[in-house]
C-alpha cells in the first residue's frame, strides 16, 4: 500500500498575491473586540489573513488596503508601524 501525501494547506499572501504553504507566511488577527495583531503562531482565535514574512509584502497590504479589506475595518497606521517592527524583530 501506498503512503498516504500529506496535503500541506496553502493561503495566499495579501501582499504579492502568491500561494505559499501556510507555514511560511504570517497570520494577521482581527479579534472579536476588533483589535488587530500578528499572529505568530497561528493560534489566536479570530478572523484571519496571511501575509508573508516580509516587510515588503505588509507594505504592499498596507498600500492596497488590503488587510482593511478583508477584515472590513478601518486600520490606523499605529497598528501598520507596530506589525511592521514585529516583522523586522522576528528576521
Amino acid at each position: 500500500m501506498p503512503m498516504k501525501v500529506k496535503k500541506i494547506p496553502m493561503r495566499m499572501c495579501l501582499g504579492c498575491n502568491e500561494m505559499r504553504p501556510k507555514k511560511e507566511l504570517v497570520r494577521v488577527v482581527r479579534s472579536k473586540e476588533g483589535e488587530i495583531s500578528l499572529d505568530l503562531t497561528g493560534r489566536k482565535a479570530g478572523r484571519g489573513a496571511y501575509i508573508c514574512r516580509s516587510a515588503e509584502c505588509l507594505k504592499k497590504a498596507r498600500k492596497a488596503r488590503r488587510l482593511e479589506k478583508s477584515f472590513s475595518c478601518r486600520i490606523d497606521d499605529v497598528i501598520y508601524d507596530s506589525m511592521e517592527e514585529e516583522l523586522k524583530s522576528e528576521q
